[in-house]
């Protein structure tokens, strides 16, 4: 590794030994052909501005329904004041972590590549995170510093309060934005140069850890280097979203989450595009959002491009040039769905904390039935059986991939199960074709097996949202004496449809006449609301206790 450009060494010396680590791909690969010496925020802001497109619009938002704007270079302003506040007024050195907490506006962002620029190691969290799992997250990575939206003070206040149950030790610096405070982020910010030379960090310098967002039990924390943000601008954005300085982008993941950190922050940034931040978007609103400012692209989850097909006929759309799906598995039906409101074939794409972003996807052109695309070049991908063996093409296996981004876990024993013989394993199950393409099955601790037959949830969902009464659904198994397992998926019917016996033989008979008839849920549960992670992912651990309890 290059010498480090830190003071604090903490999160260098918590990554896992170097012979626990994957792969990384990184000779003879012209995009990730990097210096040694790397600052991810000038790269995305001091290279753009060199080349001329100061005054392209980076950030545009919504305030009391008033269009606002700021240039590139005024947002290299006010992060290089922003980042002032963090040396000057905080005290912070290079090294040392700050948590951030925020919706998607403009100081979230801001403080982001602010702090970047400053060397600090960023830790971005949901903003519906409690003080319990705030706590969690500061104790493992030892967070002196946070800086909060004033609207979520109060659960960070209480890791603060030393006779609070969730209070942390380490946490010792809080700052507020979108604050009327005198001493808020802002105020600080705004009597400071705006000029700060960013730290001389290495590209092997930690700047960000994403902590996954805990559907299986105790968050793990990603540890990315300043070359990964890089990385994934230079892989997935330009091979197959291929943004140009004319596009605009809008989205519902948060900040937070690397999906949303990528394709609303650091993908448009990278080459002098325009990103349109929201806090609170409903289907209909992200809808408005783009007739409104002319969006071409979004990044959102599958659901939500669900219920935007249902209203996308009350709109133009004009603008709208490629959609972005991730953060869990986009069911064929909801694919044909969409492209029958819109004309517009979804680019799907899986990826994951762990290696920052998309890995697997295909351009629009390229999009294959039935399948999620192919690996994202720069990056390897096989189907393996449990002892690392490649299986053969059309059949089930473990999905194993490698690149130039992988996993590093904080300090985690888990590393030794994601990183095996040098591939990372995501924990999904996939077959793969003979042209390359990877058809997702399920997660590996999704896989149902009913009387012999191994059966993927999300192939059954898939099967249920093409029934005309089905709005959502969930499939798990659950356990049975005679099949070991039976499916029981759980429903939120369409509007107007009303649950009833009758029904739910219809749609079991439905399964049967659209599937192999194996396949078909065995007990059927209607419901109003289906659990999910902020992120929009289907929480089916939930279910399972659900349909245990």
């Amino acid at each position: 590794m290059e010498a480090t450009g830190y003071i604090d060494h903490f999160a260098r010396n918590h990554l896992p030994p170097q012979n626990q680590w994957p792969v990384l791909l990184l000779e003879d690969n012209e995009d990730v052909a990097y210096a040694p010496r790397l600052n991810a925020a000038t790269e995305l802001l001091g290279r753009q501005i060199a080349q001329g497109m100061g005054d392209n619009i980076a950030l545009q938002w919504l305030e009391n329904n008033e269009e606002k704007q700021i240039s590139y270079s005024e947002l290299d302003q006010l992060s290089n004041q922003i980042a002032h506040v963090f040396v000057d007024e905080m005290g912070l050195e290079s090294g040392n972590r700050i948590l951030l907490r925020g919706p998607n506006n403009l100081m979230m962002a801001a403080s982001w590549l602010a702090a970047l620029k400053a060397g600090l190691v960023t830790v971005p969290t949901m903003p519906l995170l409690r003080s319990v799992e705030l706590k969690t997250i500061l104790d493992k990575a030892e967070i002196q510093a946070a800086v909060c939206d004033e609207r979520l003070a109060a659960e960070l206040s209480h890791c603060m309060d030393p006779a609070h149950e969730h209070h942390s030790e380490f946490l010792q610096k809080t700052l507020h934005f979108n604050s009327t405070d005198p001493q808020g982020l802002e105020q600080l910010a705004s009597t400071k140069p705006t000029s700060f030379t960013a730290c001389d960090s290495a590209a092997e310098d930690v700047c960000l850890i994403a902590f996954t967002s805990g559907t299986t039990g105790k968050p793990k924390g990603c540890v990315h280097f300043h070359r990964d943000v890089l990385v994934m601008c230079d892989t997935f954005a330009k091979h197959i979203l291929q943004l140009t300085p004319e596009d605009k982008v809008c989205g519902t993941p948060p900040l937070a989450f690397t999906f949303g950190l990528g394709g609303l922050l650091c993908f448009p940034l990278r080459v002098g595009a325009s990103s349109v931040l929201a806090e609170g978007l409903t289907p209909k609103l992200l809808l408005e959002y783009i007739d409104r400012f002319g969006i071409s692209m979004t990044f959102t989850a599958p659901t939500f491009y669900r219920q935007m097909a249902a209203l996308a006929p009350q709109f133009s759309l004009s603008s709208l040039k490629k959609t972005v799906s991730a953060g869990e598995a986009l069911p064929q039906a909801t694919r044909e769905l969409w492209k029958q409101a819109t004309g517009i074939e979804m680019i799907d794409g899986i990826g994951g904390t762990e290696m920052i972003h998309v890995y697997v996807s295909s351009r629009p052109e390229d999009v294959k039935a039935g399948a999620i695309g192919k690996v994202v070049p720069g990056f390897q991908a096989q189907v393996v059986d449990e002892d690392l063996n490649p299986v053969p093409t059309g059949t089930v296996g473990r999905l194993a991939v490698r690149g130039p981004s992988g996993c590093r876990y904080l300090e985690d024993p888990r590393q030794q199960e994601f990183v095996q013989q040098g591939w990372n394993l995501p924990g999904d199950t996939f077959i793969m074709d003979d042209e390359g393409y990877l058809y997702y099955q399920a997660r590996n601790d999704d896989m149902i097996i009913s009387a012999g037959y191994n059966i993927a949830g999300p192939e059954v969902e898939d099967c249920l949202l093409k029934h005309p009464a089905v709005a959502e659904c969930g499939v798990v198994g659950i356990p049975d004496e005679v099949r070991g397992q039976i499916l029981k998926a759980f429903i939120i019917v369409r509007e107007g449809v009303t649950p009833s016996d009758e029904l739910i033989k219809d749609i079991q008979d439905f399964v049967k006449q659209n599937a192999a008839p194996y396949k078909y849920p065995r007990a059927i549960e209607f419901v109003d609301a289906l659990p999910r992670t902020e992120t929009g992912k289907l929480q089916r651990f939930v279910l399972r206790q659900l349909a245990l309890a």
